[in-house]
């Protein structure tokens, strides 16, 4: 029989740890940007910056953000394995049956990367986000291989964290599938809120596919490759062109 209470606090440090910290912090940045004299048109978020002016420094302050960055991760595995046999089973975190979750990787990436582009474009056209610079690092030879793991890194801590992890403590917990996808769907949108409305509305989307894709695939890894694509894409790709995109 489950521990409600256990279960309870046990969800609530791993979120006071990792992404429910970072809600509360985009809230308040949400709320700083709206109130600055150039308001959240004017505002811009930042989400891969320089770390510090010297080569060596900056990359190891990068590898070093990736690395810890993940500890929440392995901190939620590690929760699963103390209540599941294999939490790398449990959950589908493998890179088993390639064709199966990359397929349906790809498939989720296409889905949501197309319609949130335009959104983006069009709340910033409207005034309802800031800029977002994807990538603000220097023209090293490893900056794109440093923003190809942070986008690893992303898919990896708000997969397994905001819906394989968190769905299996909801479900124990009585929630029903409904619940889960509206809990996990708004967490993930609030951490967004930096970005402005179309960040939240966005990720709230991306949120319930995600959920339902979950559930219907019953592994998270084809969650975490399309994850990563979306992040690649984005933080590669403003790296590369920031100066021709019209942002």
């Amino acid at each position: 029989m489950i521990d409600r209470k256990r279960t309870w606090l046990e969800l609530a440090i791993v979120f006071a740890l990792s992404l429910g910290a970072s809600a509360v912090y985009s809230l308040v940045s949400l709320l700083a940007k709206l109130t600055a004299p150039g308001g959240l048109a004017g505002s811009s978020s930042s989400i891969n910056p320089s770390l510090a002016s010297r080569e060596w420094l900056d990359a190891t302050y990068q590898l070093l953000s990736i690395f810890f960055g993940l500890a929440p991760v392995a901190l939620a595995l590690f929760l699963l394995y103390r209540t599941n046999e294999n939490p790398f089973e449990k959950i589908g975190l493998s890179l088993t049956n390639f064709k199966f979750w990359s397929s349906r990787g790809i498939a989720l990436a296409a889905a949501i990367g197309v319609p949130g582009i335009l959104l983006y474009l069009s709340a910033r056209a409207l005034g309802l986000s800031s800029q977002v610079i994807a990538a603000d690092l220097g023209e090293y030879w490893w900056t794109i291989p440093v923003l190809l793991m942070a986008a690893a890194k992303a898919g990896l801590l708000e997969e397994v964290l905001v819906v394989a992890y968190l769905f299996e403590r909801l479900e124990a917990l009585g929630f029903s599938i409904r619940a889960q996808l509206l809990i996990s769907s708004l967490l993930r949108a609030c951490y967004h809120l930096y970005q402005g409305f179309a960040g939240f509305f966005g990720n709230l989307v991306m949120g319930l596919v995600f959920g339902w894709a979950y559930k219907r695939f019953g592994r998270i890894m084809p969650l975490v490759f399309a994850h990563f694509l979306l992040d690649a894409f984005a933080f590669v790709g403003y790296a590369l062109f920031a100066g021709m995109l019209p942002l």
